[in-house]
């Protein structure tokens, strides 16, 4: 029987290893750009920067040390030079891609740090795992920069799951639906009709502004918005503004808003204060061809008709009075109950003119 030599000696005293073979190894050696591991093997394990991490600002130097203990998988038994190309990072993802898989059938929610934003979206590990969130899954409501998300931790469902096709997507939306949908529950239970409440303005329109009451918008009608007149709602209110409103209607998921609050109402002392034979001054605020209405105080409205402007035949309102112009008149009508009131001007000029007979 013949002498085994040395080199067949020192081969059988080392294991025999396959690429895709998961190994156990100790670190000998880190530079800047690989890790060099004793895996029992006669030649040593190389794992390169891309192949420990997709992170690549990690510190290799910081990250390992000398006498560490790691569990690779072998990529390549003979690198062409003699070494053993080992992975760690797919290594990780393939368990990572367990965790996911158990997550995506129980449906369970993920928490993880986001490490790299891209163009559609943002991309977040699991255990070494990759999972892309798309842009139109990251938020409830349109974001166009997301660069506030880069290392933020976030929760999130997994949607879709196919590593085969490198498809691991994440959904953070539906979470915040949910989340949003639970809180208007919550705060639609407290809300009644008459409810005074405080709530900031997220929008302004020509029509009106939104306001959210604290998770549910609810709409401020620009009717609403005073007992006057608002010809600009834009011109009141700013997005950021704090402001008291009153709850007007509940309608579903649907709530309407008023500033009209009832103890402002300036109806309710117009009899005392317009009663019928009073002289009262207001400003032209609107005209039309058969009359002016006049505004005595905001939200109250008084009509002087063309009839009642001069003693002189008047064609149009227009002719003689200008929107803006303060105007005195005499209260000759008091409807309270349909918020109507009646003016003449002409019932002063005959009061001046029967005054002048009489000093006369």
């Amino acid at each position: 029987m013949s002498e085994l030599s040395f080199e067949q000696m020192l081969d059988e005293s080392f294991k025999t290893i396959h690429n895709g073979e998961v190994v156990e190894g100790t670190v000998i050696d880190v530079k800047p750009e690989e890790i060099i591991l004793n895996i029992g093997y006669k030649a040593d394990g190389i794992i390169t920067k891309s192949e420990y991490s997709n992170d690549q600002s990690v510190d290799l130097t910081e990250a390992v040390k000398v006498g560490d203990a790691m569990t690779v998988k072998v990529l390549k038994v003979n690198d062409g030079e003699g070494q053993v190309l080992l992975t760690y990072k797919r290594l990780a993802a393939e368990k990572g891609n367990e965790r996911l898989k158990e997550a995506f059938e129980n449906k369970e929610v993920l928490k993880a740090t986001v490490t790299q934003i891209l163009g559609g979206g943002l991309c977040a590990e699991v255990e070494g795992a990759r999972v892309f969130i798309p842009a139109s899954l990251v938020s409830d409501s349109y974001e166009k920069d997301l660069s506030k998300y880069d290392g933020q931790e976030i929760e999130f469902v997994i949607s879709e799951f196919n590593p085969r096709r490198n498809r691991v997507i994440g959904d953070r939306r539906q979470l915040l639906v949910a989340e949003r949908a639970e809180k208007q529950k919550e705060l639609f239970a407290k809300l009644n009709v008459g409810d005074v409440v405080e709530g900031t303005v997220k929008n302004v329109t020509d029509f009106g502004a939104f306001i959210d009451l604290g998770g549910v918008d609810g709409l401020l009608h620009i009717s609403e918005m005073s007992w006057g007149r608002v010809e600009n709602p834009k011109k009141v209110f700013h997005v950021g503004d704090t402001v008291k409103v009153l709850i007007k209607d509940i309608n579903d998921t649907k709530i309407a808003l008023s500033l009209k609050f009832p103890e402002t109402n300036p109806w309710a002392d117009a009899s005392e204060k317009f009663a019928v034979g009073s002289v009262v001054t207001g400003k032209v605020a609107r005209m039309t061809d058969f009359g002016a209405f006049v505004e005595l105080t905001p939200g109250v409205d008084a009509l002087l008709h063309v009839s009642q402007i001069s003693r002189a035949h008047v064609e149009k309102p227009s002719d003689v009075l200008a929107v803006g112009q303060e105007i005195t008149a005499k209260v000759v009508d008091l409807n309270e109950a349909d918020k109507k009131i009646s003016l003449s001007m002409k019932a002063l000029e005959s009061a001046d003119d029967s005054q002048e007979e009489t000093e006369e």
